[in-house]
């Protein structure tokens, strides 16, 4: 019997445990699935608790629910993996001995790595939103808030979901506009990058929404610590941001137990062949989703494109051929702007986001770099596929590499 570990029942996870139970032969691969708990929840859904859309109860399901018939579930924490041996070992002494290993366990918000940040002022006026916890907590606080400086807060990058932090701006501003308090209250973004994006067109129109909302960009700011005393963010240049309230994306990083192994970066994420997800140095280790350091965004999108990819690579492998695909780093995402509409994204490692439509050429229904609500309604209808096409390994009608088809250049200036 050879075996599969997959650490990690989140997106990537999941997807991957299914789309491979359906293609082994269960006599003679047994796959098994391990996390912390019983508890899958949607992620991008957190994006909208705190402005009401949604309740807790509607993003979490159980993990059980969604793996297919012949898939071990293991609910416990990981201590470590030992690559040497072919193991993993698990907090409550369990060793686990692996043919394969797949490390699914993504990224996770730490605020304990910015001083400050966990003090006194923590979910009282610095919020975050990654969390079901935040986000709940964040849905009270804004109900309550009746003006002053709001500042929205990136610590620094790589995050998951880098567009969610300026979409939360943007529903923040329609939100103070819906309530009759905008003019009470003054935006500032707070951003480590030079702009509002890492690529140069989309950050040029995503920077003039910002500007035509009037939330002032504070560029190239990175935190150094938070002073509680005097509700600041101080930069390591010195600079200041003052707040009321604070809504912040703490440093993202990787599982602990991926730095007790000897197997991440400084961030615990996870150094991969960026076309194969190979771990460098570990022909039979592959880390997918946010766990791992390929240069593309972390986002639900990704962890399906790379899984179609993975899939075929791995039975290559396992049948002793070589692995011949190689994912280009896809992505796309829609950009919630606020009062019912939203803009689309899709770019990869070598093509940045450009206007055009998706994903069929001629017809759309999505257009890209555009505020449309089409746009929007199919942000919202991407919870009802994530639970009942994505997740359960389904092929979607979607390329899981770039097309240029529909696409064009725009009149943006890149300066």
């Amino acid at each position: 019997m050879r075996r599969l570990v997959i650490l990690g029942g989140g997106t990537a996870g999941t997807i991957v445990a299914n789309k491979l139970r359906r293609r082994l032969d269960a006599a003679q691969w047994q796959v098994t699935v391990v996390d912390r708990d019983d508890a899958h929840a949607y992620q991008p859904g957190f994006l909208f608790l705190p402005f009401g859309a949604y309740r807790p109860d509607d993003l979490v399901k159980p993990r059980r629910r969604h793996l297919h018939r012949g898939v071990d579930l293991v609910i416990e924490e990981i201590d470590r993996i030992d690559a040497a041996a072919n193991t993993v070992h698990l907090a409550d002494g369990t060793v686990l001995p692996y043919d394969y290993l797949v490390i699914a366990t993504g990224t996770q918000p730490r605020p304990d790595q910015t001083p400050g940040m966990l003090g006194p002022l923590w979910r009282k006026s610095i919020f975050d939103f990654y969390t079901l916890d935040g986000a709940t907590a964040l849905a009270e606080a804004l109900a309550g808030f009746d003006g002053g400086r709001f500042v929205v807060h990136i610590v620094d990058m790589p995050i998951k979901c880098p567009v969610a932090p300026l979409e939360f701006a943007f529903l923040a501003d329609a939100y103070f506009r819906h309530r009759g308090i905008r003019d009470r209250v003054e935006m500032v973004y707070a951003t480590p990058l030079t702009g509002a994006f890492t690529k140069p067109i989309a950050s040029t129109l995503l920077g003039s929404m910002l500007d035509d909302r009037k939330i002032a960009v504070e560029a190239d700011f990175l935190v150094e610590r938070i002073d509680p005393d005097r509700k600041t963010l101080v930069s390591y240049d010195e600079r200041e941001i003052g707040f009321d309230q604070l809504v912040t994306v703490p440093l993202n990083m990787g599982a602990d137990f991926v730095a007790r192994s000897g197997l991440g970066d400084e961030l615990n994420h996870v150094p991969v062949d960026k076309h194969t997800l190979q771990a460098k140095g570990h022909a039979n280790i592959f880390a997918l989703g946010d766990a791992n350091d390929i240069p593309t965004s972390k986002a639900g999108s990704v962890a399906h494109f790379a899984a179609e990819v993975f899939t075929a690579n791995f039975l290559q492998l396992i049948d002793g051929r070589p692995m011949t695909g190689a994912f280009d780093g896809h992505a796309n995402c829609f950009v919630e702007s606020g009062n019912g509409k939203a803009l689309l994204i899709d770019f990869n490692y070598d093509t940045e986001p450009l206007p055009g439509t998706y994903p069929i050429p001629t017809a759309g229904p999505f257009r890209l770099l555009e505020e449309t609500r089409p746009n929007h309604w199919g942000k919202l209808a991407f919870r009802w596929l994530y639970w009942n096409a994505l997740l359960p390994g389904r092929r979607l009608p979607l390329p899981a590499h770039l097309s240029m088809a529909g696409k064009h250049q725009p009149n943006i200036s890149k300066e």
